[in-house]
């Protein structure tokens, strides 16, 4: 699991502090510390490699990931359905597209629109897929995002889907941390790095952009105009545009904090700004503004609770009304999980005790009209629109630990649905059973917690079992069929856990803001409550617990490492937060202070400094061992954190593993073979600990 939080640029220079003795692992790509990873990644794969299982787990799962049978989801452009797709021969991936006719078939035929292969031999480039912003209605023109070695910094080159070819003289821009948008086939907007000829600088301190410009096709990029600048304290500045049949709309957003914003929208030359709170979400459905809030607001006479979704005429939004009408209300333990857009209608996606629940909301004269979907009662069910501007037909995923995914077809108002795809059965779930659990933390707060395991498992302590948490940025965690997961740990005896700890999504905003900044010890109580509980239900014991997580799931790897070291027999920490005290001062973590605060502020220093795993290890204390996986070419998350932790463990006399991957950005991994082989270290390791 990665980070929610988008990904930052630049590193911004902090005072070096005089009692870190390890700040000289935070240069990148210096030839010093280059040489401290190879050192330690060697220890690492001597002793994993080796192992009897290591061979068996890495090509079971690299199958896997290569497998032809795996589901290739699709995104409708203009007449033709767009893939990306990796396996063994195509190791960077093909960008391809096919005929719904042809989806329909069990090996649909596809037309390859570029080999990312034959683009990086030809060009003796790295290049990882990053996604691609296409030109409405058309489709013929996009904007495609191209990584040199999976770091969030892309290179943007125009491309025309027609010839398949790269348009020359097109719409470039050089690797930064970019974000840019269509407004017409000649207009886009965007946010880069604009250089030093951009007065006040053209970046945040968090490492985004910071002004937004209209850039006109022939024109140099210096002569773009400036539409909007934010403040260098801001997160970022991105501009949004929403086509849909009968309506443009322009929008600039301006990022305050990583949780509030002011959000404009274009008219004319004028920016005019929407009279909404700042820590709400707008989006634009046909002629209505529809508005998430993140808190309650109290307007025109009524109050709307957090979570809530409102709608209202934009026009009358904009004229001054302020009457809503309330698309989802939540409950206690029920949150909004998503939004689909179709022609006709919205079908709104609830998280009831982390299970799904769907309706459809029609706008019949002015008024809204809610009814239930039906749905599968098990598993977690997801849905997207087809073709919103053509169509009522949507996609349904449904999937859960046990259960291989299903890609569904269907149409509103037709109960039929067609079966598209399916996973094959990647590993032998016979005989286990999925149940869900309740935990009471230290506040009394019951948290649930999903378990798989054999049916009638003996509660003897002595199951390895590995919990898994993540607990931040109001990101959901769901039951999802894991070929991983399945073949490499249930299917060898062992226990997994989800943890659905405070920090996260599943209960809506009040379940994230009550463990976030001064609060931030409750999402790492309700982790420990968990663990507690398992090991009090004798379903494991601290020698045969393992913890897993990454990202902000790997800082609660680390506070679990230095809090209670006593739960767990091993700790897989992957891509974290580590040291609390630098975070916001390196590549993106300024952007993150609304999520824990800022630790050059005494005050709040204070209290993160309580659970900085960097600055709570200590040399007499025993610790399980660890793994830390992270990698080089990470641009939003310091490999720095993982590299500084481990150091200051070995000269604390302390056991532990590292191995960090020289390419694949945050997510690790590069490609199929470095995700099997970064994936088989890890449950090798977790073998080897908990057994």
């Amino acid at each position: 699991m990665v980070l929610s939080f988008a990904s930052g640029a630049a590193e911004t220079a902090a005072a070096p502090s005089a009692d870190d003795p390890y700040l000289w692992l935070e240069d990148v790509g210096g030839e010093k510390p280059l040489a401290w990873v190879r050192a330690h990644n060697a220890v690492a794969e001597k002793e994993l490699v080796s192992a009897p299982e290591f061979k068996v787990i890495e090509e079971r799962i690299g199958t896997i990931l290569n497998s032809g049978a795996r589901i290739p989801f699709v995104t409708k452009l203009g007449p033709h359905y767009y893939n990306f797709w990796r396996d063994a021969e195509h190791v960077r991936g093909l960008w391809r597209r096919t005929t719904l006719a042809e989806y329909r078939k069990a090996e649909p035929a596809w037309e390859t629109v570029l080999d990312l292969d034959a683009l990086s031999t030809a060009e003796s480039e790295n290049w990882v897929w990053k996604g691609s912003h296409c030109l409405y209605p058309t489709y013929d023109r996009c904007l495609l995002e191209l990584s040199r070695g999976g770091g969030d910094a892309v290179v943007i080159r125009e491309f025309d889907t027609a010839s398949k070819q790269f348009v020359d003289d097109g719409f470039t821009l050089p690797e930064a941390k970019s974000d840019i948008a269509w407004r017409s086939r000649d207009s886009v907007y965007v946010a880069t790095d604009f250089g030093a000829a951009q007065a006040g600088g053209s970046l945040t301190d968090s490492g985004y952009p910071r002004v937004v410009k209209e850039w006109t096709r022939g024109t140099p990029l210096a002569e773009a105009r400036v539409v909007f600048e934010g403040k260098q304290a801001d997160v970022s500045v991105s501009a949004q545009v929403s086509d849909e049949p009968g309506y443009h709309r322009e929008f600039i957003r301006r990022g305050i904090t990583f949780y509030t914003s002011e959000q404009f929208v274009r008219d004319g030359d004028k920016l005019v700004r929407l009279d909404l709170p700042d820590d709400a979400e707008a989006n634009s459905y046909r002629d209505q503004l529809t508005v998430q809030l993140r808190n309650a607001w109290q307007v025109g006479g009524t109050t709307y609770p957090a979570g809530a979704l409102l709608a209202i005429g934009f026009d009358d939004f904009l004229h001054g009304k302020r009457v809503f009408q309330a698309l989802y209300t939540p409950g206690p333990r029920k949150s909004l999980a998503g939004v689909a857009a179709l022609k006709n209608a919205l079908i709104v996606n609830e998280l009831d005790n982390v299970r799904n629940k769907l309706y459809v909301l029609r706008h019949v004269k002015g008024q809204w009209q809610r009814k239930p979907l039906a749905a599968p009662a098990f598993g977690t069910v997801s849905v997207g629109a087809v073709d919103g501007d053509e169509s009522d037909d949507y996609f349904m995923t449904v999937t859960d630990f046990l259960t291989p995914t299903s890609l569904y077809l269907a149409a509103l108002d037709k109960p039929e649905r067609a079966l598209l795809k399916q996973l094959p059965v990647f590993f032998d779930a016979k005989g286990l059973a999925i149940s869900q659990h309740l935990a009471k933390s230290k506040d009394g707060t019951l948290v649930p917690y999903f378990q798989v395991a054999r049916e009638g498992i003996k509660l003897d302590g002595k199951n390895p079992t590995l919990l898994y948490g993540y607990g931040g940025f109001e990101v959901s965690l769901t039951p999802s069929y894991s070929a991983g997961i399945g073949s490499a740990w249930l299917e060898r005896g062992g226990v997994y856990v989800l943890a659905n700890i405070r920090g996260g999504g599943e209960f809506g905003p009040d379940w994230h803001q009550s463990a976030i900044k001064a609060n931030r010890q409750r999402a790492y109580d309700d982790f420990i409550a968990i663990a507690e509980d398992l090991i009090a239900r004798k379903l494991t014991s601290p020698k045969h617990l393992g913890i897993q997580g990454g990202s902000n799931g790997g800082l609660l790897m680390g506070v679990m490492l230095t809090q209670r070291p006593d739960l767990f027999g091993a700790v897989v920490c992957q891509v974290p937060l580590l040291d609390m005290k630098r975070y916001s001062h390196l590549l993106a973590g300024a952007s993150w202070m609304g999520e824990y605060g800022n630790p050059d502020l005494p005050e709040e220093w204070a209290w993160i400094s309580r659970y900085s795993p960097y600055q709570n290890l200590h040399k007499d204390q025993t610790y399980p061992r660890v793994l830390f996986t992270t990698s080089t070419r990470d641009d939003r998350v310091h490999p720095g954190h993982a590299r500084k932790m481990a150091a200051l463990m070995e000269a604390q006399g302390h056991d532990f593993l590292y191995f960090e991957n020289i390419e694949g950005g945050h997510g690790g991994a590069a490609n199929n073979q470095q995700q099997a082989h970064m994936n088989a270290l890890a449950y090798t390791f977790l073998l080897k600990q908990l057994r």
